[in-house]
C-alpha cells in the first residue's frame, strides 16, 4: 500500500481567489471574506506520481484552507487553529500520515504545536527544509552574480532569535565575514560565542549602518512590517527573506533592479508527479516546506518534525541528507511569490558590475 501525505494551502490574497472566481473582482471585500468562510476547508486535490530514487512511492492531497495571508496574521488565532485543525481532520480521513502546514498556516499561533496536538497524525511545518534551501539558494545565487560566498561579507537579520541563530550558525562558514544583526545586543553577543569556526563575526542593532556594507543578507525577523528598504541595500546584493511576514519591502523589487531578492528555493521533486493543482510553479517543482512533508513520508517517518519557533542544526543536516537520497534537488529562486528567470539574475550581475 502506497503511503500518503497531505499538504495544506490557502489563497494569499483576495486576487488569487479572483483568479478562480472572477466575479469577485466586483464585490466588496468583505463579501469576498464571508463567502470564503462559508466555502469552508476542503480537499483541493489529488497528488500523484511522486518516486524516490529509492524506487519508494508515494501520493497525497492538497487540502484548501479558507483563509488569506492576512486573515491568518492578523486574525483571531484560535479561531484560525480551530480552522486549520479542520484542514488536519481532512487529512486524516484520507488516510494521510502526516500533515504539512502551507504558507501562513504555519506561523500562527505557536507554529504548529498546538495544532499536532489536537490532531492524530503528525505534523510539519516545512521550515527546516525551507531553511535549508534558502542558504543553498543564497550562496548558489552569490555565485551566479559572480562572487564567491568565502570572500564576501554577509548578514543575518534577527540573528537573536532561535532560526536567526541556527541560520548564522549555519552560514558562518560559508562566508568570508559575517554580521549577526539584532535589537538585543546580549543575544547576538551569545549567538557569536556559539559560532565554532575562523570566520571573523561582527555584531549590529543598526541595519541602516550594516547593510550597504554587505553582499549577502538572510533575514528572519518576527517584525510585523518590512524593515528592509531600497535605501539599505549594496549594488549587487542577494537578500534572502526566510521571514513570513516578509522582512524585504516589495518596493525593493520595484526601485532596486540592481539587487536580487529570493524567498527560498523552488524545489524539483522525482518522480513524474502530477499535483493535480496550477499553484504557479514550474511542473514537477513544488515550496521547500512542501517537499518536506513529502521527503519525511518517503522515509517513513511519520512523526512531528518542524514545530514551533526553534530550529534544530541538526534536523538541518539531516533533511538535508534525506533529500538527498530520495532525488529532492533545489532548481530555481521564488522572489515576491513569482519565478527568478536567468535574465533577471543576469540583468542584477550586469547592473551590480556597472559604474
Amino acid at each position: 500500500m502506497v503511503d500518503r501525505f497531505a499538504f495544506i494551502i490557502h489563497p494569499l490574497g483576495f486576487e488569487d481567489l479572483a483568479l478562480k472566481f472572477p466575479i469577485l473582482r466586483r464585490l466588496p471585500t468583505f463579501v469576498s471574506k464571508l463567502g470564503l468562510k462559508l466555502y469552508g476547508a476542503t480537499k483541493a486535490s489529488d497528488i500523484r506520481g511522486i518516486r524516490s530514487k529509492t524506487g519508494k512511492e508515494l501520493e497525497g492531497l492538497f487540502i484548501a484552507c479558507p483563509l488569506t495571508s492576512e486573515m491568518l496574521i492578523h486574525g483571531d488565532a484560535k479561531r484560525n487553529i480551530d480552522t486549520i485543525v479542520k484542514c488536519g481532520r481532512i487529512a486524516e480521513a484520507e488516510g494521510a500520515k502526516i500533515v504539512g502546514l502551507g504558507a501562513f498556516t504555519s506561523v500562527v499561533g505557536d507554529a504548529g504545536v498546538t495544532i499536532a496536538d489536537r490532531l492524530d497524525i503528525a505534523v510539519t511545518t516545512g521550515n527546516t527544509y525551507t531553511v535549508a534551501t534558502a542558504l543553498e539558494g543564497a550562496l548558489k545565487a552569490c555565485r551566479l552574480l559572480g562572487k564567491e560566498p568565502s570572500s564576501v561579507p554577509a548578514a543575518v537579520i534577527g540573528a537573536g532569535g532561535s532560526i536567526g541563530a541556527a541560520i548564522a550558525k549555519l552560514l558562518a562558514p560559508d562566508v568570508g565575514r559575517l554580521t549577526l544583526i539584532d535589537l538585543d545586543p546580549a543575544r547576538i553577543e551569545q549567538v557569536a560565542g556559539e559560532i565554532q569556526c575562523g570566520t571573523p563575526i561582527d555584531l549590529s542593532t543598526d541595519v541602516n549602518a550594516t547593510l550597504p556594507e554587505v553582499d549577502l543578507v538572510v533575514t528572519v525577523t518576527s517584525a510585523v512590517s518590512a524593515i528592509v528598504q531600497p535605501h539599505h541595500l549594496k549594488r549587487g546584493a542577494v537578500v534572502c527573506d526566510v521571514a513570513r511576514p516578509r522582512d524585504v519591502s516589495a518596493q525593493v523589487a520595484k526601485e532596486r533592479p540592481d539587487v536580487l531578492v529570493i524567498e527560498g528555493g523552488v524545489v524539483r521533486v522525482p518522480g513524474d508527479v502530477d499535483f493535480g493543482l496550477n499553484f504557479g510553479f514550474p511542473p514537477k517543482t513544488a515550496y521547500a516546506c512542501m517537499s518536506e512533508t513529502m521527503i519525511l513520508a518517503l522515509e517513513g517517518r511519520f512523526e512531528d518534525y518542524t514545530l514551533g519557533r526553534t530550529l534544530s542544526l541538526d534536523k538541518v543536516r539531516e533533511i538535508r541528507e534525506l533529500a538527498a537520497k530520495h532525488g529532492f534537488e533545489l532548481a530555481g529562486f521564488r522572489s515576491f511569490e513569482r519565478a527568478v528567470d536567468e535574465a533577471t539574475i543576469e540583468r542584477v550581475r550586469q547592473l551590480s558590475q556597472a559604474g
